[in-house]
């Protein structure tokens, strides 16, 4: 790509501001070098790189790159066994923190299908943590290994901080001698070349037997090591000299195990380095609001509400700039300071910016091309003034321009024509454009020339645009019209500014009829059009408004009609609730109204209330289930004898013995036979359709808990058969297929009306008496439905 073309649209900042988000120097360093390509597999497979870089960081938070250092020459040196520094493995262990902290982040997100791309990078890394433990365990910082990075050190540091005692208390006993105090210049212990000294007064050099080893500037102070600690200084220098032989060591261990995992490293840095540049595009994308535009192949680009990046969001006036479909070169005119150029460098920097893999700030639904190749030649510093020497400048880039054109390419061009006389410049811009167009180049050019606005109308494939201005205000909006041309406004803006009518009108007497005729269907063109645009916009925002509402009244519905199946599905499961504790209570009342006639006949009383109780709780009960269930759908159905029905009022499931005229019906509940309003039964059948909306959770319940088989030895049969219907309901709910009633065999009474319960249940299929090994006469065995 031209490198005049980047400067001039300035790619260079938009380069800068992306370096911004890069975390190392290198990432940054790669940044700079990023430069358009024009091959549409890699432009759409960096684009979706970037793409998979931003969706990630708003699904999973910004990635934990910060810390990882430039490992090329560390590796380097590892790679020729040339030693490496404390400091080359302390940013080594932190690259390789980089690597686990990555890893940590993406976890099963790299993995899923929509991140093909981040997903074969990331699983690309290949984790060290033993290496990195191992460096932190032996490293302290740039200047200090750790005790513990061998025991040999360890070892070796021990005997130092024990010699280095010794000397220290041998010096001690010297200086605090009365003795030797007065040949003293300070009592204190000092070091000199490595080895401890004390300072003694000059004159007193003979009384100090040692070695000299510094004296002080003015020569008053001679550091002497005494000949008592001579040799354990010696021992002191030949430790120091082991610790350093083993610091040697432990670095070349460290130096060979990363020459030996040179490649791994590597590999792992280059990741790194390529992550940082992809999450650098899609932090930028973010901050620009940027978003992946559809790149197509037919030479084509749809730009909506297009923003310049490089100008604040709060002051750029969004554009619709569209190419290529039915014409490839667009003409814009308008006034200075109006956004022509704006808009020309709007349109050339977002091509780039695709062709370098990065987002641009526009709506989701546009689509851009890829060119071969940009030029620009577009003029920043805007004068009435122009020389000759500005006309030959623009030239001289025009002709390189031609020159080196092709198919394919995209070619802008600021105030085509202009430094020069208006008439030869006019004619020259239309025939540049004219070869511009017979080479099927994509162009777009700004001009104040009528001449031009008019070659636009009258040839094919040639689109006039326009800049408008508010005159009211005398100011531009800054907004690209296509399809209107660019009225100059020169009279009108003369007008607001103060000058007389009698010289306008005057002005006007020099222009030629076609000329005024041609401003005039534009002001016309550009009312009507304002009026349209109008239209629209507030035939959008009904649209948007009406979509709106009906989302929210959707949602709403969907809402309430969660609401009612929630309520609908609690009411059910307390009802259920209600119906268990009941039966628990009613089986329980009854089997100590038993035991207390069984223990005392003469407990009447006790007996009564308890019946009290049992009426009590039944009353309650049918209140409970009545306010929960709701109103009752009455059955159209006739009852007939030998229909099985609920009796809604006791809950209870019976079967219709007869009816009567009087609109009563003999129904059969169990053992006990009652008279109940024919109004107040349902058929058995229409409750079939609520025993299946019990919730899931009680029915699992119920089949973790329920047995095989029920025991009704020493019950009474109103007992027994109340405890026989409740255990093939819950048998029934818990899916069983099989159960075993042990009824004793006794006078046989229980065994007989137990076999008339199971004759009547509409779950039961069919029974039997046991076989030996089921306990024979003294159990039934029923198959269920």
């Amino acid at each position: 790509m031209n490198e005049k073309t980047l400067r001039t649209l300035e790619y260079d900042k938009v380069i800068q501001r992306l370096k911004h988000f890069a975390v190392s120097s290198r990432g940054g360093e790669i940044i700079e070098e990023l430069r358009p390509i024009n091959s549409k597999e890699r432009i759409n497979m960096l684009l979706q790189e970037t793409d998979e870089g931003v969706r990630m960081i708003l699904s999973n938070g910004s990635i934990p790159l910060d810390g990882f250092h430039d490992l090329s020459t560390i590796l380097q040196k590892a790679k020729i066994n040339s030693l490496l520094s404390l400091k080359d493995l302390l940013h080594l262990a932190a690259t390789l923190r980089v690597v686990a902290s990555v890893l940590k982040y993406c976890g099963e997100i790299a993995h899923k299908e929509e991140f093909p791309i981040l997903g074969n990078l990331i699983t690309s890394f290949e984790d060290l943590r033993e290496l990195e433990k191992e460096i932190s365990r032996a490293v302290i910082s740039e200047d200090e290994l750790s005790d513990r990075a061998s025991h040999e050190l360890f070892q070796i540091r021990r005997a130092i901080n024990r010699k280095n005692q010794n000397i220290k208390d041998r010096l001690n006993a010297i200086i605090t001698s009365p003795s030797y105090q007065k040949y003293l210049q300070d009592q204190i212990i000092t070091i000199r070349q490595e080895r401890y000294v004390l300072p003694v007064k000059q004159e007193y050099r003979s009384n100090v037997a040692g070695i000299i080893h510094d004296q002080s500037s003015t020569g008053a102070t001679l550091f002497i090591e005494p000949m008592i600690v001579v040799e354990m200084n010696n021992d002191l220098k030949k430790l120091k000299l082991q610790e350093a032989a083993e610091i040697e060591r432990i670095l070349r261990a460290f130096t060979e195990n990363v020459a030996l995992n040179h490649l791994v490293l590597s590999s792992n840095y280059n990741t790194l380095l390529q992550l940082d540049v992809i999450f650098a595009k899609a932090k930028y994308a973010l901050e620009i609001h940027g978003v992946l535009p559809i790149v197509n192949e037919d030479m084509s680009f749809h730009l909506i509400n297009a923003r310049h990046p490089l100008i604040e969001p709060d002051k750029v006036v969004p554009s619709n700039i569209y190419l290529g479909e039915n014409f490839n070169t667009l003409v814009v005119t308008g006034p200075n300071t109006g956004g022509k150029t704006v808009a020309l460098k709007t349109v050339g920097l977002m091509c780039l910016m695709v062709q370098a893999g990065l987002f641009i700030p526009v709506k989701s639904q546009s689509s851009i091309c890829i060119f071969k190749n940009i030029f620009a030649d577009i003029g920043d510093e805007q004068s009435i003034e122009q020389s000759l020497s500005t006309f030959s400048s623009h030239m001289t880039n025009i002709v390189q321009i031609i020159r080196e054109v092709e198919e394919n390419t995209l070619v802008l061009l600021d105030e085509l024509g202009a430094g020069t006389d208006p008439t030869e410049g006019a004619a020259l811009a239309m025939a540049i454009l004219d070869y511009l167009r017979s080479r099927k180049v994509s162009t777009l050019v700004t001009t104040h020339y009528s001449e031009l606005k008019q070659y636009a109308i009258s040839q094919d494939g040639v689109e006039n645009a326009s800049v408008e201005f508010d005159v009211e205000t005398l100011s531009p909006t800054y907004r690209l019209l296509i399809g209107v041309p660019g009225k100059s406004n020169a009279f009108a803006i003369s007008k607001r500014l103060g000058l007389i009518d009698e010289i306008i009108d005057n002005s006007k007497a020099y222009i030629s009829e076609e000329n005024i005729q041609f401003e005039d269907i534009l002001r016309d063109i550009e009312k009507r059009n304002k009026e349209t645009e109008q239209n629209y916009y507030e035939s959008e925002k009904i649209k948007e408004d009406m979509e709106s509402s009906l989302k929210q009244l959707e949602e709403e519905k969907s809402n309430l009609e969660e609401k009612k199946r929630e309520i609908e599905l609690k009411a059910k499961e307390d009802a259920l609730k209600i119906v268990e504790e009941a039966n628990e209570q009613a089986l329980e009342i009854i089997k100590e109204m038993n035991r207390i006639k069984a223990v005392n006949k003469e407990s009447a009383a006790k007996l009564e209330a308890y019946k009290r109780e049992l009426k009590e709780q039944e009353n309650k009960l049918h209140e409970e289930v009545t306010q929960r269930r709701g109103p009752i759908k009455r059955s159209q159905k006739p009852f007939k004898p030998g229909d099985r029905v609920l009796i809604a009022s006791l809950n209870q499931k019976g079967y219709i013995l007869s009816i009567g005229q009087d609109g009563l019906a003999l129904v059969e509940v169990g053992i006990i036979k009652t008279k109940v309003k024919v109004a107040d039964l349902v058929h058995i059948e229409e409750e079939s359709s609520q025993k299946k909306s019990y919730s899931r959770k009680a029915i699992n319940s119920k089949a973790r808990t329920i047995k095989t088989s029920v025991d009704l030895r020493g019950m009474t049969t109103e007992e027994a058969i109340l405890d026989v219907e409740k255990f093939i309901d819950d048998a029934v709910l818990a899916n069983l297929a099989q159960i075993t009633i042990i009824h004793g065999k006794g006078t046989g009474a229980l065994r007989q009306a137990v076999h008339d319960l199971l004759k009547r249940n509409k779950y039961v299929d069919e029974y039997r008496i046991g076989n030996y090994n089921e306990g024979g006469t003294g159990a039934t065995i029923a198959t269920l439905k």
